[in-house]
């Protein structure tokens, strides 16, 4: 952020009116070239590490996003093989030097976070750890993921607090970042970037999203995993509307567009999430084909790869299309047992989506989980 400067004083006072008139001129053509040639959609992907049989999908990615770094008494460090998986990922730029590398801190059940933003001295550890990591690995940024500030449902710290200590330890991390990029030439367009993974709903209580829009250079939404242990019933978990069967109350990555837009998040900076897997229940209730119905159990998750070569038509296992929610879903009649997912089709019509609402491209989780990159192909294809 940028601090105002004192207002002119003395003799360059009757210049104000003219001063004034060229910044509204600038500004208007700014606008005007703004919305003659709006930011491009990217492509971004978290990655946990990279096989070389992935190499094909360079080109396709503008930015990788590495999971994960972890938090040690306030700082931001890289454990066990951690510092080798980010190595290999770096690497990848000398293959394709338009691509960008961020470092992701944080992930489900990853704490620290509160302690670390509760106090100056820990904001000031997280952020210069944060970016003396970034600048020492040679990547372009960082990605914070709490999950989530003011939120203890996965079992991690929280107060009352994150809200405001969330807003203060990301512009203490946008002032580090500055600093370090000054220091390795790394200012104006080509300055270290800043983004955080974000869920939509009730965990956005936590975060004072006008404020914090102002900071960084893009919300990550996590728009997948809307039903889990936690959640009485099934749903479309990556969903791009609302089904006929879903509660009024449903969460879909429509919605939670529009809750970042009506907060003032500029349409540019809003990354829709994609899954590169499916969430398997059983013991669902059959009506519906096991759509939005009460189960007996959370199975876990199933890679992409795996629900096409044992699960979508097999099995017992039959597709079915909901048309109001632009999703798939698995329904296997004899054993009651209910799939979701995302597959070409539902991520053509979430980068449709994309489009129409000028958003900032499409994040994934994650990129092992499409080693064929038809997913990913399907992405780039819809957002192009």
């Amino acid at each position: 952020m940028t601090a105002r400067g004192a207002a002119p004083r003395g003799r360059w006072r009757p210049l104000r009116p003219i001063l004034a008139l060229l910044a509204i001129l600038s500004f208007a053509a700014s606008a005007a070239n703004a919305s003659a040639t709006p930011p491009s959609r990217r492509v971004v992907g978290y990655a946990t590490g990279w096989n070389p049989a992935q190499d094909k999908d360079l080109g396709k990615i503008d930015t990788l996003i590495f999971a994960f770094a972890a938090i040690d008494h306030d700082r931001v460090v890289l454990r066990g093989d951690a510092q080798d998986r980010l190595r290999q990922i770096v690497a990848l730029k000398q293959q394709d030097p338009a691509l960008k590398v961020e470092i992701s801190v944080g992930g489900w059940a990853v704490g620290g976070f509160s302690e670390a933003a509760g106090t100056a001295a820990g904001r000031a550890a997280f952020a210069d750890s944060s970016a003396q990591l970034v600048a020492a690995s040679g990547a372009d940024g960082l990605d914070v993921d709490w999950e989530y500030p003011g939120h203890g449902e996965s079992g991690i710290r929280s107060s009352p607090d994150d809200r405001a200590n969330f807003t203060l330890l990301l512009a203490a991390v946008r002032t580090a970042l500055d600093r370090a990029g000054t220091a390795h030439g790394r200012t104006g367009a080509n300055r270290y970037t800043l983004s955080i993974a974000v869920a939509d709903g009730p965990f956005v209580s936590g975060i004072d999203i006008p404020a914090v829009a102002r900071i960084v250079d893009g919300f990550n939404l996590m728009t997948y995993d809307f039903c889990n242990t936690m959640t009485p019933d099934t749903c479309h978990h990556t969903g791009l509307h609302a089904s006929r069967y879903a509660p009024a109350d449903a969460r879909t990555a429509a919605r939670a567009v529009r809750q970042f837009l009506a907060a003032g998040v500029p349409p540019h900076k809003l990354i829709l999430g994609v899954a590169f897997y499916g969430r398997e229940f059983s013991g669902v209730s059959p009506q519906h084909d096991g759509l939005y119905q009460p189960y007996g159990k959370f199975v876990g998750a199933i890679p992409w790869p795996e629900l096409k070569s044992d699960f979508i038509g097999k099995r017992g296992f039959v597709r079915h299309w909901d048309p109001r929610a632009d999703a798939p879903w698995l329904w296997n009649a004899k054993t009651h047992t209910f799939i979701t997912y995302d597959d070409p089709e539902s991520i053509a019509a979430k980068a449709a989506f994309v489009k129409a609402h000028h958003l900032g491209g499409i994040m994934y989780w994650e990129q092992s989980l499409d080693p064929s990159g038809e997913l990913l192909e399907a992405i780039r294809r819809g957002l192009q």
